[in-house]
């Protein structure tokens, strides 16, 4: 049995704005339409011997991990989850996955830790080097896989090695030291990418981290239950209990301490795709060097990378970086796009809502779209999937006027429970309770205009919901 761990999370501040906050790297969509991570489920999903693929997220993430495994779990596996309600790095999740495999399958459970916003080319040639880290895991090594290195990168760590097992491994190196790794031919890049039992590892980080250890399984003891919708493959870690477990690396807890370590070197056309370079390296370049996904005409332009849904017209520049979302739009040099976290950082400090949220966001139920928004209103289009409700809520501060477009609404509106058909319309005044439901059997359509002093987010009072989120205790 091989059960692969895949890391969903992180906030790929480097690939702003298409990576925000509450919709990061892992789910941006690649040149061919799926995203990093429908990729790095199916790289693992089709290895031999997978039953299950576990994922290690964060809270908000859940639903949209959903939906991206819905189109691409085409074998039907179990998918597990569990749930952080913050970030506390590898180490944390690492431990995690270990102890709930040891407890359903055996210290001899064999798991795969994935990234989820890497990007490999070579599917057979990635297959071949997991049977060779199966084969030394079970020897009670833990191992990883080291990239063979094509060029003198200085972005990635590097793991000086003998034979199969790890000598070293040292942190990103300057340009000269990185030429002289690579021309020695005894380093590879660490590919953050580990094959190991669970037994193994839970040994090692018993005698390696055990502060991480206790404080995981003291987690894991306050959570079991915690399933939202009385799903047993989800667990929501008890926020409390995480808060207490080291902030570290799995690298940095274990892999530099442990005498176990093995490495694969591996040429299977890995790629972290952590940049704007990186992803424009995915689309072919035209004669003059430019790349483009969209549409756009250029006159006098070389070297660019150009992303857009709308049309981008350029005269005379050349090397730039041009991504153009809804809501936010980046300019920047080629050979500064490593930059680009400055901007996110940048935003998050204003408190922006554009280093966070797209105009289109994800919720268990569905998407709403933000149209326009101006002084005391915002119109929304809003999507519900079918058999799909929002939570019974209320409003202290807006009203709202909903808009059947396309489908069936149910609408609970104060006192009233009522159906809607296409065309058809109700008004919501503040202060009443109201739910929308998708009763059919295709998506549900709406436009909404909000009118009010106030209109954020935060202006909920949820009474009841059936995905787990907060509710307003009732007296």
């Amino acid at each position: 049995m091989l059960i692969p761990i895949i890391l969903c999370g992180g906030s790929g501040s480097r690939l702003w704005p298409v990576s925000r906050e509450t919709h990061p790297k892992p789910f941006m969509r690649l040149p061919d339409g799926q995203s990093l991570l429908q990729k790095a489920f199916v790289r693992g999903a089709i290895l031999p011997n997978v039953t299950e693929v576990m994922t290690v997220t964060n809270t908000q993430l859940l639903s949209a991990t959903r939906d991206d495994y819905a189109s691409v779990n085409s074998q039907g596996l179990q998918t597990r989850f569990v749930l952080e309600p913050f970030g506390r790095n590898t180490a944390a999740a690492v431990a995690v996955a270990a102890l709930l495999a040891q407890a359903k399958h055996g210290d001899s459970a064999t798991l795969l830790l994935l990234p989820a916003d890497h990007l490999i080319a070579n599917q057979a040639a990635f297959a071949a080097a997991v049977s060779q880290a199966q084969a030394l895991a079970q020897q009670g090594l833990i191992v990883t896989f080291g990239i063979v290195p094509d060029a003198p990168e200085t972005g990635f760590g590097y793991i000086e090695t003998n034979g199969h097992r790890v000598k070293r491994f040292v942190e990103k190196p300057d340009l000269a030291t990185a030429q002289t790794y690579v021309a020695s031919g005894k380093y590879l890049w660490n590919s953050g990418m580990l094959c190991f039992t669970a037994g193994t590892m839970l040994a090692d980080m018993a005698e390696h981290c055990p502060d991480v250890l206790t404080a995981v399984r003291d987690c894991l003891a306050l959570s079991q239950g915690n399933g939202r919708s009385a799903d047993a493959q989800c667990i929501e870690l008890d926020s409390t209990s995480f808060a207490q477990v080291p902030d570290v690396s799995i690298d940095y807890a274990l892999m530099e301490k442990t005498t176990r370590a093995a490495v694969v070197p591996c040429d299977i056309g890995w790629s972290d795709i952590g940049s704007w370079a990186a992803i424009s390296a995915l689309t072919p370049p035209d004669e003059h060097g430019n790349r483009v996904v969209g549409h756009a005409v250029m006159q006098n332009t070389s070297g660019c990378y150009i992303q857009s849904d709308r049309t981008v017209g350029t005269v005379g520049v050349s090397d730039l970086v041009i991504v153009d979302t809804p809501d936010a739009l980046l300019i920047a040099n080629g050979k500064q796009s490593q930059d680009v976290k400055h901007l996110y950082a940048q935003l998050k400090g204003q408190g922006h809502d554009a280093y966070k949220v797209h105009r289109t966001v994800h919720r268990p139920w569905g998407t709403y779209t933000v149209l326009e928004e101006g002084p005391n209103f915002k119109i929304k289009r809003i999507e519900v999937k079918p058999g799909a409700a929002l939570s019974l809520q209320m409003h202290h501060h807006r009203s709202e006027h909903w808009i059947v477009v396309s489908g069936t609404a149910r609408v609970i509106n104060g006192d009233s429970d009522m159906l809607l058909q296409t065309n058809e319309s109700t008004y919501i005044p503040a202060g009443h309770k109201h739910r929308l439901t998708n009763p059919g059997i295709i998506p549900l359509q709406m436009i909404e205009v909000q009118s009010g002093q106030y209109l954020g987010e935060d202006d909920i009072v949820r009474f009841s919901d059936q995905y787990g989120r907060d509710v307003q205790p009732q007296g």
